[in-house]
């Protein structure tokens, strides 16, 4: 009897991170990825729910790329007993022994800080995800291979790689198992993006899945030259600002691009000798994986880009302190998304300076801090201080790593013809939208399908797809901005307004009818709790 291969969407559905691709033919199991959720806090508690399938079960991982969405749950994956081999390119696993390690240290350290909290007195201690040496564990299974070249990670399964041009290493996967043929996307880069040619892969599939980061955000085409005449021009205006320009920016990639176009415009006298502090040690350990791989990257015009005498790159907490007195220079910190890292102390001396700039140049996803400062907040909450914001914010879009609108459609063209289904995933909402209206003009006959986190689909040869489970509630709900979001954006105004009612006996009568609200919610709500009809 032919067995069919199945389809579990275990993240990255409805939401951009999290991804888990899940492929099973008969008892043959192999994951697409297995990576963290990131974004509101309520969806980062999904990373530590217990994995939907045995990790024990797992015969091997094939990983896209090391971007922690796609690979931080790896270490976690191993510890709960996955012992296969986690099949990537070479850039990739040299990439992950330091994106693995430093996911750990964050997490341990993390933890750590919680467990210090005075207001915890009592309570049951919180334990890590993983630790750093349960991430090592886990790069040690790495086995890389080469691109397009045919490997068998699970018996039934043939699988090749191809260049997917996103960060370095990054590769799309295309699958063959029960006599169906597979693609998945992983994350593709834009056109004429620095240092990777542009994203490839045959025609010809019974299924696609395709990422949708930006698939509601088309972008004017922009060459390597005229992105960095727009960098040359925020920079001038942040200099003459007379404060620092602080970017947040992703360890991985995007630091290495901005290095490439600073030194650049530093070469040409674009823009005066400053500074530029590169305040991120996994940043710093990146490179040098970029410098090993250089024989492999466009646009590098010669040695040196990343050993210019104007880069510092910070290690120490010491350091990076420092910089606390530094004015008119450039800061590049992670995390991208502000998030975490050694960004978010930046931030805190900065925003609440008019001289200052904050330039972000790349993804912000729902819920995060980045995304709070880029919609226009004016006062934001970072580890406990209510932060005003008074500095210059700015935005580059042509730095994203990700195609836009058009790029998505052109790369599933050229997958066509697709004989079953377009399965859109890697998207917020209005983003899946759009490309659920415009894709079938590029892949006509194929079903479109925008799954939710726990689906199950029967992935037949040369047919649409059949749904043998639906998704969860639970995920859905968590995609986007959470209670906490609102919780913070309240009480880093409240001070403010209380502070607009004239006398101490008002702001005090305002503080109690505020409790009595809250008090009366709670009330109401164990009252709909103990009748079954809801009423009270």
């Amino acid at each position: 009897m032919t067995q069919t291969l199945t389809l579990t969407l275990n993240g990255a559905a409805r939401t951009v991170t999290g991804s888990c691709h899940e492929f099973l033919l008969g008892k043959c199991r192999v994951l697409v990825d297995c990576g963290m959720f990131q974004g509101s806090r309520t969806l980062e508690r999904l990373n530590a729910e217990p994995f939907e399938f045995d990790p024990r079960a797992v015969d091997a991982v094939i990983l896209t790329h090391a971007h922690i969405d796609h690979s931080g749950l790896l270490p976690r994956l191993a510890a709960d007993g996955f012992n296969g081999p986690i099949w990537c390119t070479r850039p990739t696993a040299d990439l992950l022994e330091y994106m693995l390690a430093d996911a750990g240290r964050i997490q341990e350290a993390d933890t750590a800080r919680r467990n210090r909290r005075r207001d915890r007195a009592g309570e049951e201690a919180f334990q890590p995800l993983y630790t750093e040496a349960d991430a090592l564990a886990a790069w040690g299974m790495c086995r890389p291979v080469e691109l397009e070249e045919w490997f068998e990670p699970a018996p039934g399964f043939r699988v090749r790689l191809w260049n997917a041009g996103h960060i370095l290493g990054s590769a799309s996967i295309e699958i063959e198992a029960g006599g169906t043929r597979v693609m998945c996307s992983g994350d593709l880069g834009p056109d004429n993006k620095a240092f990777h040619p542009d994203p490839e892969g045959p025609a010809g599939f019974d299924h696609v899945l395709c990422e949708s980061t930006y698939g509601d955000r088309p972008r004017e085409p922009v060459t390597l030259a005229a992105r960095r005449k727009l960098l040359e021009a925020e920079i001038r205006g942040a200099l003459e600002r007379g404060g620092n320009l602080v970017i947040p920016s992703f360890a991985l990639e995007r630091t290495q691009e901005l290095l490439l176009d600073i030194v650049q415009l530093l070469r040409a006298k674009a823009i005066p000798p400053v500074p530029v502090f590169i305040d991120s040690p996994l940043a710093s350990r990146a490179t040098e994986v970029f410098k090993r791989h250089s024989a492999e990257l466009e646009d590098l015009n010669g040695a040196g880009v990343f050993d210019h005498p104007q880069v510092h790159f910070v290690e120490s907490v010491q350091e990076s302190m420092r910089l606390n007195a530094v004015s008119g220079a450039i800061i590049l910190a992670a995390s991208g998304m502000c998030e975490g890292g050694r960004i978010r102390h930046h931030l805190v001396h900065n925003l609440h300076r008019r001289e200052s700039t904050v330039l972000f140049v790349g993804y912000q996803a729902a819920g995060t801090l980045g995304r709070v400062i880029l919609d226009g907040a004016g006062q934001v909450r970072i580890s406990g201080q209510d932060v005003r914001v008074r500095a210059a914010i700015r935005r580059i879009d042509s730095y994203s790593a990700h195609a836009d609108q058009g790029e998505l459609l052109d790369w599933i063209a050229a997958r066509a013809p697709i004989h079953g289904s377009l399965i859109l995933v890697h998207g917020e909402e209005a983003a899946l939208e759009a490309m659920r209206r415009l894709a079938p003009a590029r892949a006509p006959g194929a079903a479109m399908i925008v799954p939710e986190i726990g689906e199950c689909w029967e992935l037949p040869a040369g047919a649409p797809p059949r749904r043998l489970k639906t998704g969860r509630e639970g995920p859905a709900s968590a995609t986007g901005r959470d209670w906490q979001n609102a919780y913070a954006e309240f009480v880093t105004g409240l001070k403010r307004e209380l502070t607009r009612i004239e006398g101490e006996k008002a702001r005090a009568e305002a503080l109690a009818r505020m409790r009595e609200v809250l008090e009366s919610y709670a009330t109401s709500r164990a009252n709909k709790a103990r009748s079954p009809s809801g009423k009270r």
